[in-house]
């Protein structure tokens, strides 16, 4: 067997990682592994100004592309300016930040197991550190339940300005199909912008060419014509309905500390993880220099305590989800963003009051009340990995 060392090494090379290695560097030097040759390709980042603080944004600056003062929803019938700033992380811009930075060197290989003295490669290769951190991305797991948002965007440069100042985070103006479908518009010049069709759906299942096509009479409906595509994206995002959090942690080994979509660190009802992967770095940051044992544990203690608060935001999935239809998905939506905007901005942010709560569930509902009703439990059975 083949041995080499490392000061940290990163299992994985997407968001999370990319952003530990960020944070920790030059203090110390990382090693990102991961079996794609370029993890970062054809992702796009986003958050909403409120969801990070201004010393986490100092550091982060480097690898935004782009930020906006506001941001757009569209429903049928009505448009909405919220006022709070919004920006974006892509493959370019993350990477870029990353080549700058000293001590952080990439390795594509396959890791074939981690532990708290390293990693060993497929090849048999073994690579021994002061710390091993998981960040290895999602993988389906017992202990959760999720429904799905997928998406395909592309970035296009048209012919002609496209009139945008700011992002529209959802134009939901479009005809519903599987599940609640929307489109994200990120302009990043005059003539340049991504165009990204969403669905909250019940599966994970995408047709690439379908959403082409359906970009393309996206755009043509705006009044706008494709000089050429520049690259594409697609994915899938979990959404969360159920999580038991402690069963989930009994199945990490105590003593690797795991971040990312691999522990499940991610918004439940939007998806979103940028703010999670960079909470998780500040953890490493502090704490890495103590071991992997005592790393480890911080970042056991704040996901646990992370998962215990965003049990609200699970219950609003399961109402998306199992008392909305379909059809009437884009109903809920549409009433949220009715709501009063310093608690949209908390909703984004995980930080919503009892008084937000109080105000999102009461009124007229959306969805049935014996459906809604039914959605309230969050237990469920965990069956063994």
């Amino acid at each position: 067997m083949t041995e080499q060392t490392a000061q940290i090494v990163i299992a994985g090379g997407g968001l999370a990682a990319s952003l530990a290695a960020l944070r920790l560097a030059p203090a110390a030097r990382v090693l990102l592994i991961d079996q794609r040759a370029d993890p970062l390709a054809g992702h796009t980042w986003s958050f909403h100004s409120g969801d990070i603080d201004a010393a986490q944004r100092a550091w982060l600056a480097p690898a935004i592309r782009r930020a906006w003062d506001g941001q757009d929803v569209r429903f049928p019938g009505r448009t909405r300016t919220l006022r709070s700033g919004y920006a974006c992380l892509d493959a370019d811009s993350l990477g870029a930040a990353l080549a700058d930075v000293p001590g952080v060197t990439r390795l594509t290989a396959r890791v074939a197991s981690i532990d708290a003295g390293g990693v060993t490669l497929a090849d048999g290769t073994r690579i021994g550190a002061e710390l091993a951190i998981d960040a290895h991305g999602f993988a389906p797991h017992p202990a959760i339940q999720v429904r799905s948002q997928k998406f395909l965007g592309q970035e296009l440069r048209l012919t002609a300005p496209h009139g945008l100042t700011r992002p529209v985070i959802m134009d939901a103006t479009v005809p519903q199909m599987d599940g609640y479908r929307f489109f994200y518009l990120l302009p990043f010049d005059d003539t340049r912008l991504l165009v990204e069709a969403t669905y909250y759906s019940d599966g994970a299942a995408l047709s690439a060419d379908d959403q082409r096509a359906g970009i393309a009479d996206y755009v043509a409906s705006q009044g706008w014509q494709i000089a050429g595509v520049i690259r594409e994206e697609i994915g899938v995002l979990p959404i969360a309905l159920r999580f038991d959090a402690d069963a989930f942690w009994r199945s990490v080994p105590r003593d690797v500390p795991t971040i990312g979509l691999r522990a499940m660190r991610f918004h439940p009802l939007t998806g979103y993880s940028l703010p999670h992967a960079v909470r998780g770095a500040d953890l490493i940051a502090r704490h890495w220099r103590q071991g992997p044992l005592a790393l480890a544990r911080a970042l056991r203690r704040d996901s646990l305590a992370d998962a215990k608060a965003q049990g609200f935001y699970r219950l609003l999935s399961r109402m998306l989800f199992e008392a909305a239809a379909p059809d009437e998905r884009r109903r809920v939506m549409d009433r949220f963003y009715l709501l009063p905007e310093p608690l949209i901005e908390r909703f984004y942010a995980g930080q919503s009051t009892l008084a937000d709560k109080a105000r999102i569930l009461t009124g007229r509902p959306p969805v049935p009340v014996r459906r809604a009703l039914r959605c309230l439990p969050e237990s469920f059975k965990v069956n063994p990995a």
